[in-house]
């Protein structure tokens, strides 16, 4: 499987994170604290596309959910080597780089992040990912190591492969964002997942979200000038935290 054209096309968003850089498990992380009393004991992680910790977009996300009452911890999974945030201009070759990011490189910061959060007392895990980091929800659903799955126009899917596994092996109820124009998760696969988990056939929980106008990459790093764009963005953040809030 290969990355499409939209994996590494993105607008900036403005301003500031508010979060902090905190080492967990030895693994760089940005963590959104939320300002008022939390559940000590969940943690929503969020897993970044390819731009990884270093894209605001992100970030400011991540401030966002803590902002709803959530602790977040973006692990850096891409072990500092991130796709560069102006890859969308200089034709970058991710190809190669995925290369050098698969599984045996990817999944030991993560593990290492959520053993050391279990340590400090957390007991449920939700996972909210984007594009690459929806691979990863799926990979830790799969485990059953997250309690509540969100994956935003995920990538690197197969269809109808992990959907049947996620169906038979997960008990994590499961939000996709989806778009009509995804190469990495067309229409085609979010029909074979509305028919493999819909009409109450996943019994822990399932729902669709579906933007029209929006194109692979719209919940991080859609371009909010387009109204289509930016009311997807915000419609796919509000359904996960409603997810969150509901299941986690």
């Amino acid at each position: 499987m290969s990355f499409c054209a939209a994996c590494v096309q993105g607008v900036r968003h403005e301003g500031t994170p508010e979060g902090k850089f905190e080492t967990i498990g030895g693994v760089k992380c940005y963590v959104g604290t939320p300002t008022v009393d939390y559940p000590k004991d969940k943690v929503v992680l969020f897993l970044f596309d390819v731009f990884g910790i270093d894209l605001p977009n992100s970030l400011l996300l991540v401030d966002d959910f803590a902002r709803n009452g959530f602790k977040v911890v973006a692990p850096d999974y891409l072990n500092g080597d991130n796709v560069p945030a102006d890859a969308f201009s200089t034709g970058y070759d991710i190809g190669k780089w995925f290369q050098n990011h698969g599984s045996d490189k990817t999944r030991p910061p993560l593990d290492s992040v959520i053993a050391a959060l279990k340590e400090q007392g957390v007991t449920r895990f939700g996972a909210t990912g984007y594009c690459f980091g929806g691979r990863y929800v799926f990979n830790l659903a799969f485990e059953n190591i997250i309690h509540v799955s969100v994956a935003n126009h995920p990538s690197l899917l197969k269809s109808p492969d992990d959907l049947e596994k996620y169906f038979a092996t997960s008990k994590a109820p499961l939000l996709i964002n989806s778009c009509p124009v995804d190469e990495q998760f067309p229409i085609s696969s979010q029909t074979t997942a509305d028919e493999i988990f819909g009409n109450g056939k996943f019994k822990p929980g399932y729902q669709r979200e579906f933007f029209e106008g929006c194109a692979h990459g719209f919940s991080v790093r859609g371009d909010l000038s387009d109204p289509n764009v930016k009311k997807g963005k915000e419609g796919a953040f509000k359904s996960a935290v409603e997810f969150f809030v509901k299941h986690l």
